[in-house]
């Protein structure tokens, strides 16, 4: 069922408008609930979530991939989960978030660069110089084979 939602949302974001629109993640719960995760490089309006959630409903219906009760929902990942693409880090450059390596060392800062491989972070510091502190930026690399889990922290 997972490989014919995503077709269908595959033609849907060939549509004018939708261009920008990708897939994140789906699950479908034991009461018939199924949650689509879509985001978008310009970002993802309520109105584009909308629209590709009516499309994307009546090309699953006419397919009967699902009983006949159930619930969809289609939304933006949301901050609370993790990014999986590139392409999400790319629009969050700016932003404060958390990375989790591999090896289980977890840094905090704004993300300030996406290259092919890798990201950066820089986040401020406070060290001993002599008998007094200061405070440095620090700078630090992440190749994304090293990220285990990144979330987009927000403040409120």
């Amino acid at each position: 069922m997972e490989h014919k939602i995503i077709a269908f949302l595959e033609e849907i974001f060939k549509m004018e408008g939708f261009e920008d629109c990708f897939f994140v993640d789906m699950s479908l719960s034991s009461s018939h609930k199924l949650a689509v995760f879509i985001d978008a490089d310009s970002g993802m309006s309520f109105g584009k979530c909308q629209k590709i959630s009516r499309q994307l409903e009546a090309m699953v219906e006419e397919a009967e991939l699902v009983p006949e009760k159930y619930t969809m929902e289609v939304s933006s990942p949301g901050t609370d989960r993790p990014l999986k693409f590139k392409r999400q880090y790319v629009k969050n450059v700016g932003r404060k978030m958390e990375v989790l390596d591999i090896e289980g060392e977890s840094v905090l800062g704004e993300l300030t660069e996406v290259h092919d491989d890798r990201i950066k972070l820089e986040y401020k510091e406070r060290i001993k110089e002599g008998k007094k502190k200061k405070t440095v930026i620090i700078e630090k690399e992440i190749l994304f084979d090293n990220i285990n889990k990144a979330i987009v922290k927000t403040n409120f």
